[in-house]
């Protein structure tokens, strides 16, 4: 199915370098906007650099992963994963500047979970916030408010193919067509945290589900001093086919790569690119796209009732997580 997808076609890039341009451009595309606005009091300094963002990104994708796993009742890796994939392919065209990450990564979740069909009620959701009912209330609104934005963002492509289940086939084939192994179960907890540390980095990005689930499972027995390379020969068929098992392995050595060169953002330098952001949100941008993200060209008719402005709901509302 993943040969077939959107996710192949529109969301599989062919290098590092790919998303980095998009990003970039995305950063570059915002600072222009708002230099150019004219407004009062705004220098370049005050705003967001590239590497600054990527600070911010990888501190809200962390609190998107804590939430998801304090979520009660207790969310599906596929509803996870997918929520993940979202948040990392609404940033590659845009700003962290325009659009909080802080409402993005739970709407990013909320959207996850309709689509995957958890079904888990909006109290529910947002339930699951550490904070009294009216603070609950105002983060579902915005919530709402942005949805129609992402899912435009995201150009409609809505199925995510996640690594999860072909992990669980190769166990399977493990189980039934390689003896040698007497019992792979013991490569599932490890191959499980593999897995888990790749959806922090661009691997779902750049490699099918299939090849990051693949790498897992063989990195998992790297670790438990097994060697699967008849695996990969004799049940995987690529004895003959020297040239696809060579790509195959080098894939996976720059998988691997991939999540041994993360590094989480140090909290001194959250802080300070934090204290930029919110005054970017609070002085620059706040309701200035208020008819862009609820989907309208005119939602006068829509919408009679007030909106919460973005800076009562904070990070502030999650710091139990």
């Amino acid at each position: 199915m993943y040969h077939n997808s959107s996710q192949r076609k529109y969301w599989t890039f062919e290098n590092e370098e790919c998303l980095e341009r998009l990003r970039y451009q995305a950063n570059q595309k915002f600072r222009a906007k708002i230099l150019g606005s004219g407004k009062a009091g705004l220098n370049e300094s005050l705003l967001l650099d590239p590497l600054e963002e990527s600070v911010l990104f990888r501190h809200y994708e962390k609190r998107l992963l804590d939430f998801c796993s304090i979520f009660k009742p207790v969310m599906p890796k596929s509803v996870v994963g997918s929520a993940n994939m979202y948040f990392r392919r609404f940033y590659l065209n845009n700003s962290l500047m325009e659009y909080h990450p802080r409402t993005i990564m739970l709407t990013c979740m909320y959207l996850a979970c309709k689509v995957d069909e958890f079904n888990v009620s909006s109290s529910q959701f947002v339930g699951n916030l550490q904070e009294n009912p009216a603070g609950q209330e105002k983060a579902l609104e915005q919530i709402l408010e942005y949805e129609l934005l992402l899912i435009q963002q995201l150009n409609f492509h809505l199925v995510v193919h996640n690594p999860y289940r072909p992990m669980e086939g190769f166990l399977i084939d493990l189980k039934t067509r390689y003896m040698t192994l007497e019992n792979p179960e013991v490569l599932r907890k490890t191959a499980d945290d593999f897995l888990n540390r790749t959806t922090m980095t661009d691997a779902g990005l750049l490699y099918s589900p299939s090849q990051i689930a693949l790498t897992a499972v063989l990195n998992s027995a790297s670790r438990a001093g097994l060697n699967m390379e008849s695996y990969l020969t004799e049940c995987l068929g690529l004895k003959d086919d020297k040239e696809t098992l060579s790509k195959m392995i080098d894939s996976m050595r720059r998988i691997k790569s991939h999540v041994k060169k993360y590094e989480p953002p140090k909290p001194e330098e959250v802080n300070v690119c934090k204290q930029k952001l919110e005054r970017i949100h609070a002085e620059f941008v706040l309701n200035t796209n208020s008819k862009r993200k609820r989907g309208y060209e005119d939602d006068d008719h829509v919408t009679k009732h007030h909106h919460v402005a973005e800076e009562e709901w904070t990070d502030e509302d999650l710091d139990s997580l």
